[in-house]
């Protein structure tokens, strides 16, 4: 969550071999029926005068072009980014041929000079779409001052204003320039939220196959558990019977160890959790003891609150949460968060109130800048000032997308995030004084998760019923 990955307008990664040939085909068949019916409607309804051989000429051109391309190679080919400007140079310089052919700026078509550069700046990288757009650029004043003019039945040519020709070239421009740049961010922000996505799948794919492991391992400890202990029982009978048989007495002591050992797996093993329902859900104190389990010797200490007090002092008074694996993870990646840029601690307090339950995650750390708090939970934001700490604690270098997992992850939970400063959250908590929140806060960044009660406490019959039979796991 520390490091910044550009997703600006300059980002020079985010494209390269997308574009199929079959899109760039099919456009270029578009683009060539559009022609042939423009040129028809001139000559033939408006009568206008045209080089009717050289249009066909550069007309036939771009259909040989076409043709090549379909014949050559397979329509689902995806182009390299240097075949993709080339065909889109192409385009460009046909069209401007062809507007040159038929009244330049005068002809109303040419505003389809904005197509090849928005296509570019939706598909290039930044290097491609500039040289491309300073081309289509240069050409402007080309076909402004390089044209046959339109030329009407009784021989006299359609004559524009100097003050409009001039207007148009200065929209053309202003167009080419606006719609690249609109285009190229709207198309690298999509990029950069389809891969954040992309990464939050995996993060989550990852947490459930971890816990479907434990739940495994865990059920398999338990129902190994009953047989395990006939073993030792009747091992313990037979020794005292064959205890004057030293060599079967030495065969049994060592059955006997041997499933003192397999007892001590077994109960490794079932820390891990188990597939009944009792353990689908726990004390809110231990979920955050599991999700921050991984960074608690980091150097940094943790403090636990429940409802104002230490979670140790909570007992029984705090309430019992499901522990979906979006929960776990995602509550995980806001305290690895906090743990890195924490001076010396991290707290995470937790309340249940008025049918809320939050959860908030604070640090002595630099705190957010204000000029990215509106807007935390975007993929590659980083979360912090500039002139922090660089990467956190021991070197760590994030992708910038962890809040964002952690926000996505927690959303399915049915949760929504607040974020704020630790000055700002205190003089929050001071206007309300119906909060059962601590009156001490991290003065660092703070996060609050904010669930409706009834998404995520679990009440008492549910978790306080029969444990009933293990249920079968399915792959």
């Amino acid at each position: 969550m520390s490091a910044t990955v550009d997703h600006s307008l300059f980002n020079m990664r985010a494209r390269g071999d997308w574009v199929r040939l079959r899109t760039l085909v099919v456009l270029r068949w578009m683009a060539i029926t559009g022609q042939i019916s423009a040129v028809l409607i001139a000559t033939q309804m408006l009568d206008f005068k045209l080089p009717l051989s050289l249009c066909a000429l550069v007309i036939s051109a771009s259909v040989c072009f076409n043709l090549i391309a379909h014949i050559v190679h397979p329509a689902e080919l995806r182009l390299s980014e240097r075949s993709t400007l080339m065909s889109l140079f192409f385009d460009l310089a046909q069209l401007v041929a062809l507007l040159m052919l038929t009244g330049g700026l005068n002809n109303p078509f040419a505003l389809l000079i904005l197509a090849p550069v928005t296509i570019a700046a939706t598909a290039l990288r930044l290097r491609s779409t500039l040289w491309l757009g300073i081309s289509a650029m240069l050409s402007i004043p080309l076909i402004s001052f390089v044209h046959i003019p339109l030329v009407h039945p009784d021989g006299s040519g359609l004559l524009v204003p100097d003050v409009f020709r001039h207007g148009i070239s200065a929209a053309l421009a202003i167009g080419l320039v606006f719609l690249g740049l609109y285009a190229r961010r709207v198309t690298v922000e999509g990029y950069a939220m389809s891969e954040a996505l992309s990464a939050t799948q995996l993060a989550l794919a990852r947490e459930q196959r971890l816990a479907a492991i434990g739940g495994m391992a865990a059920a398999a400890a338990h129902e190994l558990g009953t047989p395990l202990a006939t073993i030792k029982l009747v091992a313990g009978e037979l020794a005292r019977e064959l205890r004057d048989n030293e060599a079967l007495s030495d065969d049994l002591a060592l059955i006997k160890s041997e499933a003192d050992r397999c007892g001590a797996i077994m109960a490794d093993l079932s820390q891990g959790g188990r597939d009944d329902s009792h353990v689908k859900s726990a004390p809110v104190s231990a979920v955050i003891d599991e999700a921050a389990r991984p960074h608690m010797n980091r150097g940094t200490k943790l403090i636990v609150r429940i409802g104002g007090v230490p979670a140790e002092q909570a007992g029984t008074a705090q309430p019992v949460i499901w522990r979906p694996p979006e929960l776990i993870h995602g509550l995980r990646n806001l305290i690895q968060n906090a743990v890195d840029f924490a001076d010396s601690a991290v707290w995470v307090d937790a309340a249940l109130d008025d049918e809320i339950l939050r959860i908030a995650v604070g640090d002595d750390g630099p705190g957010f800048s204000a000029d990215i708090l509106p807007k935390l939970g975007e993929p590659y934001i980083s979360t912090r000032a500039r002139g922090s700490r660089r990467g956190g604690k021991d070197g760590y270098e994030g992708l910038g997308l962890g809040l964002f997992i952690a926000r996505t992850l927690l959303e399915r939970t049915g949760a929504k995030l607040a974020y704020a400063n630790g000055s700002d959250a205190s003089d929050r908590r001071r206007r309300d004084s119906t909060r059962n929140t601590p009156h001490e806060n991290p003065p660092g960044a703070i996060i609050e998760i904010i669930w409706p009660a009834a998404d995520l406490v679990a009440k008492d019959d549910q978790v306080r019923g029969p444990l009933g039979q293990n249920k079968r796991f399915v792959n």
